[in-house]
């Protein structure tokens, strides 16, 4: 940009020497073809630019597209598991209001904690032998 500044003023000064005809027209028509050819650099400048910003939303827009699928997909996969969840929960209500069924979860709940507890025990004594 400074470069043109000093084009211009450079071709401002050669009008106010007063020089003659014919080193006005070739030093007017020789800023003429440089400031076409920084015209020309800047307008492929530009269209570089332009042609990557057009391939940098194409590539946001197949993004955003690949997400919304992926998005639309886990809600489906949310829905049915929730779905699957309302009925285990169904079942589960419909055991604890028996007695029985209390008391058969009670017992399955005992083994489990005494399992794991056996499990555990086992796991740090052999891990202490070596």
């Amino acid at each position: 940009m400074n470069y043109r500044r000093d084009i211009r003023n450079s071709s401002s000064a050669i009008f106010d020497d007063g020089l003659e005809e014919g080193g006005l027209r070739a030093s007017s028509s020789y800023s003429h073809d440089i400031n076409d050819h920084d015209n020309d650099k800047d307008m492929d400048c530009l269209q570089d630019r332009v042609i990557f910003l057009k391939r940098l939303t194409g590539d946001i827009h197949e993004e955003v597209k690949n997400h919304n699928h992926l998005l639309d997909r886990m809600g489906n996969n949310m829905d049915v598991s929730r779905g699957i969840m309302s009925g285990t929960m169904d079942r589960f209500k419909m055991v604890f209001e028996k007695k029985s069924g209390r008391r058969t979860c009670i017992l399955a709940g005992v083994l489990i904690v005494s399992f794991l507890t056996i499990y555990y025990l086992i796991r740090l004594r052999s891990s202490l032998w070596f």
